[in-house]
Parts: structure tokens; C-alpha cells; sequence
């Protein structure tokens, strides 16, 4: 059961955003690219207290994606990451972006915080945030 509202062209665009973000991480990373987003939609807190369906969230201005800026991200949704997008449209979750708001790509080490949010890991060349939970508890 979906955790967020959706419809298909709002699958293909989340998929779309999985790989431009992380497909050089494989399918968990994309997955936990995909988990960052559907929490920002879920969230209503922080700085997404108006992004309440995926588009909003994939083009948050400023706050949102670099991977909107660049051609790869107006490539064609494949099957496959639309078969990714759907499993966290449906609320599956993935350590460490099971709760995560934000994620990106460090030159060295994993700062203990990043928009004033907390580490919670990383996954190859990614960190990711999560908030408190009680500064955004719809994420919990």
C-alpha cells in the first residue's frame, strides 16, 4: 500500500531521479535515494512543510536534486527503477535512509551533521541525514 500519493507519471519521474542520483550505486543505493524523497513528501517538516506529492519534491527550489539540472535525469524512466520507485512509493525502507531527509556525496568522511541533521550512515559514496523525531516525526 502506497505511503504517499502517486500515479504513474509520478513513478517514472522518482525512478528517473533514483538513477540520476545513484546508479553507480547499484539498486540499494537507488532504493535509498528513493526512501530520501518519499520521507521529504511524508515529512511535512523542516524545509518540506509544502512538498506533499512527488513532483514537488523531486524539483524542491532551493532544496531539492542537482540531478534535475543535468540532461541524464530527462532520460526515459526504465522498467527496472520504475520496479525500485514502486517498492518505496509502497513504504519499504532501507538502512541507513530509512528515516533520512537528506543525502550527499562527501570528497572525504561522513560529517556528524548536515543541515542540522544527524549522520545515520553510509552507503558507498553517500551519506545520509535524519532528523530528530520529534522534529519530524511522520518519517518514524
Amino acid at each position: 500500500m502506497a505511503v504517499v500519493p502517486f500515479n504513474q507519471a509520478d513513478v517514472k519521474l522518482l525512478a528517473r531521479l533514483m538513477r540520476a542520483e545513484a546508479e553507480g550505486e547499484g539498486k540499494l543505493g537507488m532504493l535509498m535515494v528513493g526512501n530520501t524523497g518519499v520521507n521529504r513528501v511524508r515529512g511535512n517538516c523542516i524545509d518540506f512543510t509544502e512538498i506533499d506529492t512527488i513532483r514537488k519534491m523531486v524539483f524542491q527550489s532551493p532544496g531539492g536534486f542537482e540531478a534535475t539540472q543535468k540532461g541524464y535525469f530527462y532520460q526515459r524512466a526504465r522498467e527496472k527503477e520504475k520496479r525500485l520507485a514502486r517498492r518505496t512509493i509502497n513504504g519499504e525502507r532501507f538502512h541507513p535512509a530509512t528515516n533520512s531527509l537528506w543525502f550527499f556525496k562527501p570528497s572525504g568522511d561522513c560529517p556528524a551533521q548536515w543541515f542540522g541533521q544527524w549522520n545515520t550512515g553510509r552507503f558507498k559514496s553517500h551519506c545520509f541525514y535524519s532528523p530528530i523525531r520529534s522534529d519530524c516525526p511522520s518519517v518514524y
